[in-house]
């Protein structure tokens, strides 16, 4: 799409309306960790913990059925020259801890002791470290790990109430020299289906037959297109279609099972139902895109990048009854049903945006939100009801550390983040003016939990787990430690 040819809808957020834009909070409440305060470098809200792994873990995954069960993937094992490993342990073992007066707080020997959890099963094999995981949809049968040895590795998984967990490993593959991520597909017509993306550029799609010894892993597709690392990569909410970026700058949606194809809406290429790249001057992002995520509705996407760009790009309207076909036999770019089109260009963010989620918060009517987390330690909520306006701006959400990761308590107001600065934070976006928990104040920070290293020192949060529900935030630490806290 020329610049030239630039629809109405697009909206730069420098044209955002003075008062469409909330209020810029700094997050003050915090005191900056450092060597000299002992106290809080020791402080620890936790109430179970996983130290198993001798170095650090940079992937966690919750069971989409069993969501107590829990893995997790690093750079080491057990022993010295194990170069990655993962484990799977059962979070629900952690105990709750009953409302304390704030005196108990001034006995140190009357604290409650936080729970020690055991590993169920060790996930080995991989000679390069673990850095995702995922369990398939619906069920959860099989765990799929992916390494930085452009492995991955199906285990298969049954949660058996009498008797545990039992993983046996069904086979592996590898086309790629590194894998940067892992994806579940949600179609219930594709059952156990993922795909992932390479630090080459491809894109892989990959249906595991558990009940196939002799080649349970089945290649669906692969995509070439991308010319620079698969940086990510989300599906829609009915698994129809595949987004992923690239460090090129690139957009793919990819038609996966043909089913926009079938309604004359798939690209030239016959693969994809939208194409965008940096050769169009009003999606280029110099430096390259790193995080996506889509509208639950499916109506939209978000892609975020380098200097803090984020693009919204509207997604094809799928009918269970395909439309007869153009003439030329695909769509026409002017249907806004086809999708493609750049809804709006935002930048209020200074450095990369790393990470973005969106979620409908249960108002009448509702409202999406999006939120994204950047490098420069900031989160900026937008109101995608609005014409995309700012929310709320939390300079220093995470200090000056980045952000690693933002996404919503499923259908509400709440987002949980985590960053460098190894600490994990619930905010409540119901307000854009004076709003929160009493200690959050106007930022509408609800809680935070500390426990990890951070500041620089060697640590940081680098993923967490949080169920359906929110109550219960299982993290994944760069210090080697996995954390139980709960809300």
């Amino acid at each position: 799409m020329s610049a030239s040819n630039r629809p109405e809808d697009e909206i730069d957020d420098d044209l955002l309306d003075a008062e469409d834009v909330g209020e810029e909070v700094a997050n003050d409440d915090d005191l900056a960790m450092d060597s000299d305060n002992e106290e809080l470098v020791l402080q620890n809200d936790s109430i179970a913990f996983f130290d198993l792994p001798q170095d650090s873990l940079f992937t966690i995954a919750q069971h989409p059925v069993h969501p107590s069960l829990i893995a997790v993937g690093g750079s080491a094992g057990e022993a010295d020259n194990a170069p990655g490993a993962g484990w799977l342990f059962d979070a629900s073992a952690a105990q709750s801890r009953p409302v304390l007066p704030a005196s108990y707080a001034s006995d140190p020997s009357a604290q409650p002791q936080t729970t020690q959890l055991e590993s169920l099963y060790s996930l080995q094999g991989h000679t390069d470290s673990i850095n995702a995981l995922t369990w398939t949809l619906p069920q959860g049968e099989v765990l799929v790990s992916a390494g930085l040895d452009g492995r991955i590795k199906a285990w298969k998984t049954d949660v058996q109430p009498s008797t545990g967990v039992k993983v046996t490993l069904l086979g592996e593959a590898q086309e790629v020299e590194e894998i940067n991520w892992v994806a579940p597909c949600p179609s219930p017509s594709n059952p156990n289906t993922i795909a992932l993306g390479a630090n080459d550029g491809s894109v892989w799609v990959y249906t595991i037959d558990p009940s196939d010894s002799s080649n349970p892993l089945q290649i669906v597709q692969s995509y070439f297109l991308h010319t620079a690392s698969c940086t990510a990569g989300a599906w829609t909410p009915d698994g129809q279609l595949l987004a992923t970026v690239s460090e090129d700058g690139s957009l793919y949606v990819w038609d996966v099972w043909g089913f926009a194809a079938a309604q004359g809406l798939a690209n030239d290429n016959g693969m994809t139902v939208v194409s965008l790249t940096a050769e169009d001057q009003r999606f280029e992002v110099e430096g390259g895109l790193y995080s996506i995520a889509i509208d639950p509705k499916g109506a939209f996407l978000a892609t975020g990048g380098a200097g803090g760009a984020i693009k919204i790009v509207s997604l094809p309207r799928l009918t269970a009854a395909a439309p007869a076909r153009s003439a030329r036999g695909g769509k026409s770019a002017a249907d806004p049903s086809t999708g493609g089109q750049i809804l709006a260009s935002l930048h209020s963010q200074s450095d990369s945006v790393e990470t973005i989620a969106v979620s409908v918060a249960s108002t009448n009517p509702p409202t999406t939100l999006l939120a994204a987390g950047s490098v420069d330690g900031s989160i900026t909520v937008f109101d995608a009801t609005r014409r995309f306006a700012i929310r709320k701006n939390l300079i220093g959400a995470h200090e000056e550390h980045s952000v690693v990761k933002v996404e919503f308590v499923p259908n509400s107001w709440l987002l949980t983040s985590c960053g460098m600065d190894g600490v994990v934070r619930r905010w409540d976006l119901r307000a854009s003016g004076t709003t929160g928990g009493p200690e959050g104040g106007s930022s509408g920070l609800l809680k935070e939990w500390r426990g990890h290293r951070g500041d620089g020192e060697g640590g940081g949060v680098l993923g967490f787990v949080q169920g359906q529900t929110g109550e219960r935030v299982v993290t994944a630490g760069d210090d080697g430690i996995a954390l139980v806290f709960e809300a």
